[in-house]
């Protein structure tokens, strides 16, 4: 497509930081110029963004769509009793409809609200219907099934046999790694520590190495978790990733609330990735992660709405007030500013999925992964005199998003999805839910 973007307020996140007045246009999936009154030979497409602002789309770096449809089942509960009591029983009664439909609806919410990039770990089994509903959305993502062939209390259809799991997910790695020209990849996926053994710790490590792909996996999320690490492996969680040499810039850590200076130091020397879920965090009363420190210490540090039953949604908006906020009250007003946030949820997500010069800025040459804000509304007037980036960070909704493009794809255009049928998803997702509880013999 030949796509051309006239009079719109361009949020960059440039290393400049530039904010501009100006037009931008895009062919096929590639940023070809910005700047004021382009002059374009016949455009396929023309959207008058005079008003609006356009931002590079949200990179949320921890997500489950596979959970998707639990939502509202998993409430008020601590980490671990919400992974036996709830999670896992569900996960387990997955089928390949349910995956495909909890993904669509995951995929549904988190373009609505201008992500464009997602960091998604799935189930056990099924993986492969979860890979489809992305292909079929348009969406940007590292996916990968998760890995757990060890713990207490697993349900029977989620315990794996070391060999099964490995050789599952090197199949799916060598089907979708770098379908639609890179678009999705492939990321492996342990669960955590807890669920995982040495042996199949040190093939991902191997693998990962191999295949030049990212590693996605939780730690340090809940003190019940380190403590079980610490009485298994005699090491806290990073230590022990580290001992294994999974402690390197192809690692991705979701969460990382409770570390020690040791585990602080591996992470910023070994250049690990740190997904914060502020939302997550607070939900599973599970703590805050020390996001001031990581930020002074240059820590790669990155957002994510983590899973919709421990959220309950998958919004960018939402987590980057939530990071922003919970920080003030111990570290002072100015901690955790709206420029380091906003930062956080663009290119820090890219510089996490190792993208940082494809996406998370809008600049020549780089993939056209944008949203278009609408910002003429009571809740987020006036606007004179008010810096853009604080606006969108303390004041901006999801219901602010116009326009999703990604890859150079109009995802959806006016509020309406062009690659998702809403009300079918909808549907089914509950027809999906009820099944799941029965099988779960929850409800």
């Amino acid at each position: 497509m030949n796509l051309l973007i006239k009079n719109a307020e361009i949020v960059t996140m440039n290393k400049e930081g530039e904010i501009m007045i100006g037009d931008l246009h895009i062919v096929d999936d590639i940023i070809m110029n910005i700047g004021p009154n382009l002059e374009v030979s016949q455009p396929d497409k023309i959207i008058d963004a005079k008003g609006k602002t356009v931002i590079p789309g949200f990179v949320q770096t921890h997500i489950h769509l596979c959970q998707t449809i639990f939502r509202g089942q998993g409430d008020d509960l601590e980490l671990m009793d919400w992974l036996k009591k709830r999670i896992w029983p569900l996960e387990a009664a997955h089928d390949e409809e349910s995956i495909y439909y909890s993904a669509m609806l995951g995929i549904g919410e988190l373009i609505q609200s201008g992500t464009t990039t997602i960091v998604d770990m799935e189930t056990v089994h099924h993986t492969e219907y979860a890979f489809k509903a992305i292909a079929e959305s348009g969406i940007r993502a590292l996916s990968g099934k998760v890995m757990m062939d060890k713990g207490d209390e697993v349900p029977v259809p989620l315990q794996e046999k070391t060999e099964n799991s490995i050789r599952e997910s090197v199949d799916l790695l060598e089907k979708w790694h770098n379908y639609d020209n890179g678009r999705i990849k492939y990321a492996f996926s342990p669960r955590f520590v807890v669920s995982c053994t040495e042996k199949l710790l040190r093939e991902v490590q191997f693998l990962s190495e191999h295949y030049h792909v990212m590693v996605h996996t939780h730690a340090s999320e809940n003190l019940g978790e380190i403590d079980i690490v610490q009485k298994e492996t005699g090491m806290r969680n990073i230590v022990y990733l580290d001992h294994l040499g999974l402690a390197n810039p192809r690692l991705i850590l979701a969460h990382c609330i409770w570390l020690d200076d040791e585990e602080k130091k591996i992470i910023r020397e070994r250049g690990v990735h740190v997904s914060h879920c502020p939302g997550s965090n607070l939900k599973l009363a599970s703590g805050i992660a020390e996001t001031p420190y990581m930020i002074s210490e240059q820590v790669s540090l990155s957002l994510g709405a983590d899973g919709a039953p421990c959220n309950n949604n998958l919004d960018m908006f939402n987590e980057m007030r939530l990071a922003a906020l919970i920080q003030k009250p111990a570290h002072g007003p100015t901690a955790m500013d709206a420029h380091t946030v906003f930062k956080m949820a663009t290119i820090g997500g890219a510089k996490a999925v190792g993208m940082e010069n494809e996406i998370g800025s809008i600049e020549v040459g780089k993939k056209a992964d944008l949203a278009i804000l609408n910002l003429n509304h009571f809740h987020t007037y006036p606007s004179y005199g008010v810096d853009p980036i604080s606006r969108i960070v303390y004041s901006a909704t999801r219901a602010d998003v116009e326009t999703t493009i990604i890859n150079g794809e109009i995802v959806m255009e006016n509020g309406l999805l062009k690659t998702i049928n809403k009300s079918i998803v909808l549907h089914e997702a509950n027809n999906c839910i009820k099944r799941l509880l029965q099988r779960a013999k929850m409800k």
